[in-house]
């Protein structure tokens, strides 16, 4: 996450960015429209932020896309070897209180990047294919949350034969990653900035609707431990401090709607957009995940400062909204915690580790404060950690504790 600088002094904008990897077919554009399209609904209502694409033209295809599944049942076409990044402004609500005035900034931008799965897939068949494959991977390397969706309808198809499945998204993304090391890996420097927290998502969750984010998470370590901690190792050979990485010990589930297929042919017959599973975790995921992971290895592990730099930037301004509500005992707990650690020299540590270690009914304390004096910054954020939180409760979301 990061400051993005414009010439007028307003809006203040900070960017988050995720990338979402998934093999040709396991419903990347499908997520993203059914992500983006409900918010463009008339009876659609949020009091604390708008949610706007920044491209028009791009927003309109996507919201074509999510009117298709509601008032047609056709999912969007497959876009083959499109390498697609989507942005989108949460724009908060307020900008002419008082407190807008104090808020460090306006709105929180998600770069959603989307890298085509036949990349993994297949072989380049040119050079040109090749660097354009290296450049878009490089073009994400700024994520601090990586998303490597496992397909459902696949997991059905090989019911009983899972880990063949399994064994060959995992082998096929390895080698797809191990091609671009050369490329990535220039002087042999490994990279501080780096996707941290890989999260492995099972999407088309309403295939199996008894499931909860447990069930899947026991399904892919029976099935495949081996190849999971292959691909972690694999990750780890292009990051400087290997040990503040998360590769498949953060589970969620995934679905854009409910399809019912057609007996006779894969098509679905209808779609029930309103049962989705886990796309509102998507900005608290991309936001408040990674200040959360920050701290948990701060705690264990000493982080160099290039690298720190580099994970989760703008922890502090995120932790220091959580933190700043007066007449709530937040200064009491920040005041008792042990400043430890490489970063204990910095003023806002304190904070930071104050805002990760709140619990439910202090959030929600400072959440209703928030919206009852119209700061609209605290209450998105504290509201982000809450929906964290009750992702974690609802089982659709398993985070790693290490």
């Amino acid at each position: 996450m990061r400051y993005v600088r414009a010439m007028a002094k307003y809006p203040r904008v900070r960017e988050q960015h995720i990338a979402v990897f998934g093999e040709s077919g396991s419903g990347k554009t499908v997520l993203v429209s059914s992500f983006f399209g409900p918010t463009q609904e008339g009876s659609y209502s949020n009091d604390l932020w708008d949610l706007v694409a920044d491209d028009t033209g791009q927003g309109n295809r996507l919201y074509q896309n999510y009117l298709g599944m509601r008032d047609r049942g056709r999912a969007p076409a497959p876009t083959r070897f499109a390498a697609t990044t989507y942005m989108f402004s949460v724009k908060l609500k307020g900008g002419d209180n008082s407190e807008a005035n104090k808020r460090p900034f306006d709105a929180l931008r998600l770069a959603w990047h989307d890298y085509p799965g036949e990349w993994f897939e297949e072989t380049p068949s040119s050079e040109e294919e090749a660097n354009r494959r290296v450049d878009t991977f490089r073009s994400l390397l700024g994520s601090d949350v990586a998303l490597l969706l496992v397909d459902g309808q696949k997991l059905l198809d090989y019911k009983g034969e899972e880990e063949r499945y399994l064994k060959s998204l995992l082998t096929n993304f390895r080698q797809g990653v191990l091609r671009l090391k050369d490329e990535l890996l220039r002087d042999d420097d490994l990279l501080a900035e780096f996707p941290r927290i890989w999260i492995i998502a099972l999407s088309k969750a309403d295939l199996f609707p008894d499931w909860d984010v447990y069930s899947f998470r026991d399904l892919v370590i029976e099935k495949a431990a081996n190849h999971l901690d292959g691909l972690r190792s694999t990750l780890k050979e292009f990051v400087e401090t290997p040990d503040a990485l998360s590769v498949g010990e953060d589970f969620m589930l995934l679905s854009s709607a409910k399809f019912d297929l057609s007996a006779t042919g894969p098509d679905p017959v209808e779609i029930d957009v309103t049962q989705r599973v886990g796309l509102d975790l998507i900005l608290p995921v991309a936001s408040i995940l990674p200040l959360e992971r920050r701290v948990q290895w701060n705690e264990r592990m000493e982080i160099p400062r290039r690298v720190l730099d580099t994970l989760a930037d703008g922890a502090e301004t995120l932790a220091a909204v959580l933190v700043a509500a007066k007449g709530l005992g937040i200064e009491k707990l920040v005041a008792r915690l042990p400043i430890v650690g490489p970063l204990a020299g910095k003023a806002a540590v304190p904070a930071l580790i104050a805002a990760t270690k709140m619990g439910g009914a202090q959030l929600r304390e400072i959440n209703a404060q928030a919206r009852k004096h119209h700061d609209f910054l605290t209450a998105t954020i504290t509201q982000f950690k809450l929906d964290l939180d009750q992702g974690l409760k609802d089982k659709l979301l398993i985070k790693s504790l290490k």
